[in-house]
């Protein structure tokens, strides 16, 4: 797969919470709280969204703002939770 986990964060974000906006007026550092009014039930909504596009599930424990604040940020997890489960197929 080519496309960016940035690139694909932001068509999810935009998709599933109805922003009406397009994904590229999303920066990979823009905080989604404070520039996109993003609340607790859609983070909720993007965590189901990063099961579904990407497999990857988040522990309670694993929650937090700084995780979510930012595309950029969300993609580091992601792509922790990726290489996690590659490594341990060893």
């Amino acid at each position: 797969m080519s496309e960016r986990v940035e690139d694909q964060l932001k068509e999810m974000i935009v998709d599933r919470l109805f922003l009406q906006i397009s994904p590229d007026e999303i920066g990979d550092e823009t905080d989604l709280v404070e520039t996109h009014e993003v609340d607790s039930v859609q983070l909720l909504e993007i965590v189901m969204g990063l099961e579904e596009v990407f497999g990857v599930s988040f522990d309670d424990e694993e929650f937090s703002l700084e995780i979510f604040a930012t595309v950029s940020s969300i993609a580091d997890a992601v792509r922790a939770k990726l290489k996690g489960e590659t490594d341990g197929e060893d």
